[in-house]
């Protein structure tokens, strides 16, 4: 699947990488990596990309696929447990590392309000406890919307190294779900930062889910600094979304 998706990311479209000699430095388990998100699966198959080539040595860089011979096989990503039934290759992808949540807010493109399932948290946990684990702590690809507090939670109970990813120009070259290629010759880009500092005990879920806003760009007010042009896009992806 690695060979494969290659390609994608250094070929038809060009990855700019940042700050992934972080990586290498990370213990084997109980990380998690924190992003904002653009389509179902490109983002989450890039990260597995970045994480290997930087955990072989390479800096900033997916250049030889080799890395793949020996690649870190625990890596799980959260996915909603919806995405993840609909059609072959997403159940491909599940198997090779998905644990799956059933989402409390939306089901089926309609507004939900469920409780949160207490063993979907504890399969967070089990995955955290066994390696590396990516989330999108706002639950959709649309930008600028709320972070979940269900990620506070996790980070407060399982007390996490919490590595923030910013990334961007997955949603112009690739189509929604992350499979089809829409643009090519895009450049696309993924900022790993700094694990963040957390005080498990004393911040609340609020103060967390802030400091989750700001590491990951999604706070309101990096709304300001987008250009005419992203402006534009986003408008029309909400008048898209309406209809």
């Amino acid at each position: 699947m690695g060979a494969m998706t290659h390609r994608r990311f250094r070929g038809f479209n060009e990855l700019q990488i940042e700050g992934s000699e972080i990586i290498k430095d990370l213990p084997e388990r109980n990380v998690l990596f924190i992003s904002n998100h653009q389509t179902y699966f490109a983002d989450v198959v890039a990260m597995f990309h970045v994480f290997n080539a930087s955990l072989s040595g390479r800096v900033d860089s997916i250049k030889n696929v080799g890395y793949l011979w020996n690649p870190k096989l625990n890596i799980y990503y959260v996915a909603a447990k919806e995405t993840m039934k609909a059609g072959f290759l997403p159940k491909l992808l599940a198997y090779a590392g998905s644990v799956s949540i059933e989402r409390t807010w939306r089901a089926e493109g309609k507004d939900v309000n469920r409780q949160v399932r207490m063993s979907d948290i504890s399969n967070i946990g089990k995955a955290l406890d066994d390696g590396w684990v990516i989330t999108f702590p706002q639950g959709t690809t649309t930008p600028f919307k709320p972070i979940r507090k269900g990620t506070a939670h996790i980070i407060k109970r399982y007390k996490p190294i919490v590595v923030p990813i910013v990334i961007d120009g997955f949603r112009r070259s690739f189509d929604k779900k992350g499979i089809r290629i829409k643009k090519k010759n895009i450049l696309q880009s993924m900022e790993i930062k700094q694990p963040l500092e957390i005080d498990y005990d004393a911040e609340t879920t609020d103060e967390i889910v802030k400091k989750i806003e700001f590491a990951i760009e999604q706070h309101p007010s990096f709304l300001k600094v987008l250009t005419p042009k992203q402006i534009k896009e986003q408008e029309e992806l909400n008048k898209l979304r309406e209809w």
